[in-house]
């Protein structure tokens, strides 16, 4: 039977297709206007730190260090070999320890940190004070190119202080959330107090920039906005800071029963200047540095950037305080409204986690504007703002359970990136521009784990500052960068003879020449360069060939190899041997005069063979299955064997071939042993078994009569074998009666659907015309009298022949 999900999905299809048959039109689509996500860059920017992807040879220890992380510097006096470039000196720390370099002559250097300031956490504190973030102040050293960790913890200490600044919008669609608020500060009060003990609330209001279009202009309407002459109404305004952060409940109750609500034209309003100035504004709201949270209250969207050349305003946002003594936004009409990253970057700057209380009707367009603005929080306000208080509670909660941490502006050439560890049930890790854990409770401590990297050397300490948003407390990072070697500390104070008594100073193992004088000793001038005994030191036997085999120069008779030759004529190439799956030695040896030297446990020309065996064992036969010899980790099988461990061979019989029969005639009594079977597989203890066969080393065979089972080989030591057999449930196989009755079952249907098209077109047209007869039967009037009718034959008489006819008197 075919499945009903494929007939439904036929019948969709064929209903689709009906629909465009019938109906040939034009959909219109309405876009709403919504605000869509910035793209955001990632602080790591271009995965490329402009470093090679290996360490590489290098002139001095600065700039071996400052090449890749993974770069080493030899600092052993005469390390390199005759002419060999003192640049080789530069290298990975496992080379340069296997070409003979102490490790006590290795420079190094690392990255480290240094914790200045440790406070432990508040856990269990209640009240201002506490210390929820840690450590508070750390210095970090780092060498470019090498990632340092930094672990930061936070405590969500209870009882942490709160403060609340009410923005309201008072655009006359208010009218009634107005009345509510009048009496909010008491409930709001007390619901702030069960979590924190001390809490101060503010209030002010907005309603638009008090030019047309947004405001009518009109003297009387400026005056008395509102419809109805007789009910209290005030001015139009942009924004007006009217009680700053208290803990006076009745203070905020009194100031805000004062208010009255006001008009404007059109539908947004000009709640982003109210935003931008609560936030800027920090003195006249009186902001403490404690949770500062902005409750915004409105039903309605809001204008952006752009919109103030409406009114002829083309001033961008200054992005300052415009607060008049009087606590009014004075400079409204003078520059426009802010854009969205504005205000998201004011909330960031000051603090601030802002909650949207908003009506049904916007609150898709408000979510969409808190996907942009960290740490903020969208609820559905009732409409007439009952339900504020609770709304504001639990946005509240919300965002105080959410702990993001963040960072101040990056030096150029740093990176950094998070790796937030929530704990609990929640345990995870997440990688990303900033550090994030939700949920977290009271008295709970999360880890975030920083990596900071450095891609360039700074010229200057930097402080970074690392925050909790919504949170006080900041973690201060002093970075400074490792790019210089420090290599006198292990010198002699008479090394300095090394250098041919004093003709160059000795700066990591090699010799810094004075001006004038050349050599990898320092040991001639530049006037001997000239000497024709000096550059025969440098030719082959009887002075033929070329300068130093053309790989390198001469200096004072002796050859300066450059890249990776080397020997006394720069004859070597190191860099010449032969490579594994595109690695120099394979990875597991160094290259010297063109030949690998390979590791321990490895051989081979470039190091490719391992000495391991592993590969090479039979689960049944042991080494290579007792048919080859093991050579790199490797069967090499005889003649006339084949396979990874050398099991098959042409006529030969795999281990499933050759206990087939003995399974079959024990489990079945059937197959070509099945009459001296117990002769015949008396070394085999046969077991029939039933269940699922879960194991993929099962043997798949089939009885005389085609039916399939299964064995397993247990044991073959000693000579014997245990088998489990376990025969193939017969199953019937109606994949071809599915088949059939899908396509029937489709074509049917399709059939079907066609012919009650073509019969509803039938019936619709037969009606058609049967109306059609009937009107033309109830017709009471004939076209000859009709009033209106005009025949299209026009009869002309001509007088002329009339008379032409008529006899001559």
């Amino acid at each position: 039977m075919c499945p009903l999900s494929i007939l439904v999905q036929a019948m969709v299809v064929w209903s689709v297709s009906l629909v465009f048959l019938l109906v040939l039109g034009k959909g219109e689509s309405e876009l709403d206007d919504k605000i869509s996500p910035r793209g955001k860059a990632t602080e790591w920017g271009d995965p490329d730190l402009s470093l090679p992807e290996s360490c590489q040879p290098a002139p001095s220890c600065k700039e071996c260090i400052l090449s890749h992380p993974s770069c080493a510097w030899c600092k052993q006096l005469n390390f390199t070999a005759s002419g060999e470039a003192e640049s080789r000196r530069c290298a990975p720390r496992k080379d340069l320890l296997a070409r003979g370099c102490p490790a006590q002559e290795l420079e190094e250097p690392r990255g480290w940190q240094e914790v200045l300031q440790d406070e432990p956490l508040s856990h269990g504190y209640r009240g201002e004070g506490a210390t929820q973030l840690a450590p508070q102040r750390v210095r970090i050293t780092l060498r470019p190119g090498e990632p340092h960790q930094l672990r930061v913890r936070f405590l969500r200490a209870a009882g942490y202080p709160v403060d609340l600044y009410y923005l309201m919008d008072l655009s006359y669609s208010m009218k009634d959330d107005l009345e509510r608020v009048r009496q909010l500060g008491h409930a709001l009060l007390v619901q702030l107090q069960k979590v924190t003990h001390s809490v101060r609330i503010g209030f002010g209001s907005f309603v638009d920039k008090t030019v047309l279009p947004f405001v009518s202009t009109v003297p009387s309407k400026l005056r008395h906005p509102c419809p109805s002459r007789l009910e209290p109404c005030q001015s139009p305004f942009s924004f007006r800071h009217v009680l700053s952060l208290t803990g006076d409940a009745q203070a905020f109750e009194r100031e805000v029963g004062r208010q009255n609500v006001s008009g404007n034209l059109d539908s947004p309003e000009g709640g982003f200047d109210a935003i931008l100035q609560a936030a800027l504004c920090q003195e006249q709201i009186g902001w403490r540095n404690v949770s500062r949270l902005l409750v915004f209250t409105s039903d309605d969207t809001f204008h952006t950037a752009g919109d103030g050349k409406l009114g002829g305003i083309f001033m961008p946002s200054d992005g300052r305080c415009h607060l008049d003594s009087n606590g009014l936004y004075s400079s409204s009409s003078e520059f426009d409204y802010p854009s969205v990253s504005q205000v998201a970057q004011a909330l960031s700057a000051a603090n601030i986690q802002p909650i949207f209380a908003v009506t049904s009707a916007t609150l898709p367009i408000y979510q969409e504007l808190s996907q942009l603005i960290p740490k903020s929080a969208v609820g559905e306000l009732s409409e007439d703002s009952s339900n504020v208080v609770q709304l504001i509670m639990d946005a509240y909660h919300s965002l105080s359970s959410t702990v993001i941490l963040e960072h101040s502006s990056l030096p150029p050439g740093v990176n950094i990136s998070y790796e937030s560890y929530c704990g609990g049930t929640e345990t995870k890790v997440e990688a990303g521009v900033r550090g994030q854990c939700n949920h977290v409770r009271v008295n709970q401590t999360v880890d975030f784990w920083v990596t900071l990297q450095a891609k360039s050397c700074l010229q200057e300490p930097h402080y970074l500052r690392l925050r909790a948003r919504g949170f006080s407390e900041e973690l201060t990072v002093e970075l400074h960068t490792l790019c210089d070697c420090n290599c006198s500390d292990t010198q002699l104070q008479d090394l300095h003879m090394h250098c041919s008594g004093g003709q160059g100073q000795l700066q990591c193992g090699m010799c810094s020449c004075l001006p004038g004088r050349l050599g990898r000793l320092c040991e001639c001038s530049e006037a001997d360069l000239s000497s024709p005994d000096l550059e025969s030191g440098c030719r082959g036997p009887n002075g033929t060939g070329p300068l130093c085999s053309g790989k390198g120069r001469c200096q004072c008779g002796r050859c300066s190899c450059s890249g990776q030759s080397s020997g006394r004529l720069c004859e070597c190439d190191d860099a010449g041997c032969e490579r594994h799956e595109g690695k120099l030695c394979g990875g597991f040896g160094h290259c010297r005069c063109g030949v690998c030297h390979c590791e321990a446990n490895r051989t081979g020309r470039a190091c490719e063979c391992s000495g391991d065996m592993d590969k090479c064992i039979s689960p049944v036969g042991g080494l290579c299955s007792g048919h080859g010899h093991c050579k790199c980790n490797r069967c090499q099988c005889l003649d006339g064997y084949y396979g990874a461990v050398c099991d098959q061979c042409p006529g030969c019989k795999t281990p499933c071939e050759k206990h087939r029969d003995c399974a079959e005639c024990g489990a079945f009594g059937t197959g070509p042993l099945a009459a001296n079977c117990s002769m015949a597989c008396a070394h085999a203890n046969v077991t029939l078994a039933l269940g699922p066969i879960l194991d993929d080393g099962w043997c798949k065979e089939k009885t005389q009569d085609n039916q399939l089972f299964f064995f397993l080989i247990e044991d073959e030591a000693g000579g014997r074998v245990v088998l489990t057999v376990r025969p193939q449930e017969k199953r019937e196989d109606h994949t071809q009666a599915i088949v059939l009755g899908c396509v029937g079952g489709i074509v049917a249907v399709g059939l079907g659907l066609v012919l009650a098209y073509r019969l509803l077109v039938e019936i619709y047209d037969r009606r058609e015309y049967s109306r059609f007869e009937k009107e033309q039967l109830q017709l009471n009037w004939k076209q000859d009298s009709n009033p209106l009718y005009k025949s299209a034959i026009t009869t002309t008489i001509n007088p002329q022949f009339q008379r032409a006819e008529s006899p001559v008197l």
